[in-house]
Protein backbone atom coordinates (compact mmCIF):
# COMPACT_ATOMS: atom_id res chain seq x y z
CA UNK A 1 0.00 0.00 0.00
CA UNK A 2 1.27 3.45 -1.26
CA UNK A 3 0.74 6.41 1.41
CA UNK A 4 1.01 9.37 0.03
CA UNK A 5 2.19 11.46 3.44
CA UNK A 6 5.05 8.79 3.67
CA UNK A 7 8.38 8.21 1.51
CA UNK A 8 9.35 5.21 0.58
CA UNK A 9 11.49 4.84 3.66
CA UNK A 10 8.56 6.78 5.93
CA UNK A 11 9.82 9.42 6.52
CA UNK A 12 6.73 12.10 6.34
CA UNK A 13 6.29 14.39 3.63
CA UNK A 14 3.78 16.91 2.39
CA UNK A 15 2.17 16.11 -0.28
CA UNK A 16 3.21 18.25 -3.67
CA UNK A 17 -0.26 19.82 -5.00
CA UNK A 18 1.92 22.08 -7.83
CA UNK A 19 0.86 20.29 -10.89
CA UNK A 20 -2.95 19.60 -9.39
CA UNK A 21 -5.97 21.74 -11.42
CA UNK A 22 -7.69 23.83 -9.40
CA UNK A 23 -11.58 23.48 -9.17
CA UNK A 24 -14.11 24.07 -6.73
CA UNK A 25 -14.07 21.47 -3.48
CA UNK A 26 -16.73 20.79 -1.32
CA UNK A 27 -16.77 18.89 1.90
CA UNK A 28 -19.59 18.45 4.40
CA UNK A 29 -18.97 16.23 8.10
CA UNK A 30 -20.97 15.63 10.99
CA UNK A 31 -20.29 15.19 14.78
CA UNK A 32 -23.03 14.35 17.23
CA UNK A 33 -22.86 15.28 21.06
CA UNK A 34 -24.93 12.94 23.42
CA UNK A 35 -26.54 14.74 26.45
CA UNK A 36 -28.13 15.00 29.60
CA UNK A 37 -32.32 15.99 28.00
CA UNK A 38 -31.90 19.14 30.32
CA UNK A 39 -28.98 20.05 29.06
CA UNK A 40 -30.09 20.00 25.34
CA UNK A 41 -32.78 22.14 26.73
CA UNK A 42 -31.14 24.77 28.32
CA UNK A 43 -28.76 24.97 25.03
CA UNK A 44 -31.73 25.78 22.95
CA UNK A 45 -33.69 28.08 25.67
CA UNK A 46 -30.46 29.78 25.68
CA UNK A 47 -30.77 29.41 29.33
CA UNK A 48 -26.66 28.67 29.95
CA UNK A 49 -25.26 30.96 32.84
CA UNK A 50 -22.47 31.25 29.77
CA UNK A 51 -24.88 32.20 26.86
CA UNK A 52 -25.85 31.08 23.64
CA UNK A 53 -23.86 27.71 23.24
CA UNK A 54 -24.83 27.78 19.71
CA UNK A 55 -23.88 30.85 18.38
CA UNK A 56 -20.39 31.10 19.96
CA UNK A 57 -19.83 27.04 19.05
CA UNK A 58 -20.65 28.41 15.24
CA UNK A 59 -17.93 31.12 15.27
CA UNK A 60 -15.26 28.93 17.25
CA UNK A 61 -15.90 26.31 14.44
CA UNK A 62 -15.89 28.50 11.43
CA UNK A 63 -12.28 29.95 12.76
CA UNK A 64 -10.86 26.19 13.95
CA UNK A 65 -11.58 25.27 9.83
CA UNK A 66 -9.54 28.22 9.30
CA UNK A 67 -6.86 27.33 11.15
CA UNK A 68 -6.19 23.26 10.06
CA UNK A 69 -3.20 23.76 8.42
CA UNK A 70 -2.11 25.03 12.19
CA UNK A 71 -3.37 22.30 13.67
CA UNK A 72 -2.86 19.20 11.43
CA UNK A 73 0.86 19.23 10.33
CA UNK A 74 0.91 18.05 6.71
CA UNK A 75 -2.63 19.47 5.80
CA UNK A 76 -1.87 22.77 3.36
CA UNK A 77 -3.15 26.39 4.45
CA UNK A 78 -5.81 26.60 1.30
CA UNK A 79 -7.78 29.77 0.51
CA UNK A 80 -11.46 28.82 1.91
CA UNK A 81 -14.42 30.40 -0.05
CA UNK A 82 -16.52 29.34 3.06
CA UNK A 83 -17.68 27.87 6.07
CA UNK A 84 -20.74 27.36 7.58
CA UNK A 85 -22.25 25.23 10.58
CA UNK A 86 -25.47 24.57 10.96
CA UNK A 87 -27.17 22.67 14.16
CA UNK A 88 -30.35 20.21 14.71
CA UNK A 89 -31.68 17.78 17.52
CA UNK A 90 -33.37 14.61 17.89
CA UNK A 91 -35.30 16.05 20.41
CA UNK A 92 -34.47 14.38 23.49
CA UNK A 93 -30.50 14.15 24.13
CA UNK A 94 -28.44 14.26 20.99
CA UNK A 95 -27.29 17.77 19.19
CA UNK A 96 -26.28 17.49 15.51
CA UNK A 97 -23.23 19.77 13.97
CA UNK A 98 -22.81 19.48 10.07
CA UNK A 99 -20.65 21.75 8.75
CA UNK A 100 -20.33 22.69 4.85
CA UNK A 101 -16.99 24.19 3.80
CA UNK A 102 -16.17 25.13 -0.40
CA UNK A 103 -12.81 26.79 -1.43
CA UNK A 104 -11.15 26.33 -4.88
CA UNK A 105 -7.95 24.84 -5.15
CA UNK A 106 -5.63 22.12 -5.65
CA UNK A 107 -6.35 20.13 -2.85
CA UNK A 108 -9.74 19.15 -1.01
CA UNK A 109 -11.35 21.17 1.83
CA UNK A 110 -12.33 17.80 4.14
CA UNK A 111 -9.85 18.28 6.91
CA UNK A 112 -11.30 21.73 7.62
CA UNK A 113 -14.67 20.50 7.42
CA UNK A 114 -13.78 18.09 10.09
CA UNK A 115 -11.84 20.21 12.11
CA UNK A 116 -14.63 22.87 12.24
CA UNK A 117 -17.01 20.29 13.50
CA UNK A 118 -14.67 19.18 15.94
CA UNK A 119 -14.00 22.15 17.66
CA UNK A 120 -17.68 23.60 17.60
CA UNK A 121 -18.86 20.38 19.18
CA UNK A 122 -15.59 20.76 21.97
CA UNK A 123 -16.87 24.49 22.31
CA UNK A 124 -20.79 23.00 23.24
CA UNK A 125 -18.99 20.63 25.84
CA UNK A 126 -17.05 24.12 27.63
CA UNK A 127 -20.44 25.59 27.60
CA UNK A 128 -22.17 23.17 28.96
CA UNK A 129 -19.40 21.22 30.90
CA UNK A 130 -20.70 22.86 34.69
CA UNK A 131 -23.82 21.16 34.12
CA UNK A 132 -22.86 18.28 32.18
CA UNK A 133 -19.28 16.77 32.55
CA UNK A 134 -21.30 13.33 31.05
CA UNK A 135 -21.84 14.48 27.59
CA UNK A 136 -20.40 12.42 24.68
CA UNK A 137 -18.74 13.82 21.51
CA UNK A 138 -19.42 11.22 18.84
CA UNK A 139 -19.22 9.96 15.23
CA UNK A 140 -17.27 12.77 14.08
CA UNK A 141 -17.30 11.79 10.36
CA UNK A 142 -16.90 12.99 6.54
CA UNK A 143 -20.59 12.92 5.05
CA UNK A 144 -19.29 14.01 1.53
CA UNK A 145 -16.66 15.51 -0.43
CA UNK A 146 -16.64 16.88 -4.23
CA UNK A 147 -13.99 18.01 -6.63
CA UNK A 148 -10.82 16.63 -7.49
CA UNK A 149 -10.00 13.31 -8.46
CA UNK A 150 -12.86 11.60 -6.84
CA UNK A 151 -16.29 12.31 -4.91
CA UNK A 152 -17.23 10.57 -1.85
CA UNK A 153 -20.75 10.27 0.07
CA UNK A 154 -21.12 8.64 3.24
CA UNK A 155 -23.72 5.95 3.26
CA UNK A 156 -24.18 5.02 6.57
Amino acid sequence: MNFTHLTSDGRAVMVDVGEKAVTERRAAARAVLQMKKETLSAILDISLKKGDALSVSRVAGIMGGKKTHELIPLCHNIPIDKIEIDFDNNGEDELYITSRAKCTYKTGIEMEALTAVSIAALTVYDMCKAVDRGMIIKDIRLLEKSGGKSDYKNEG
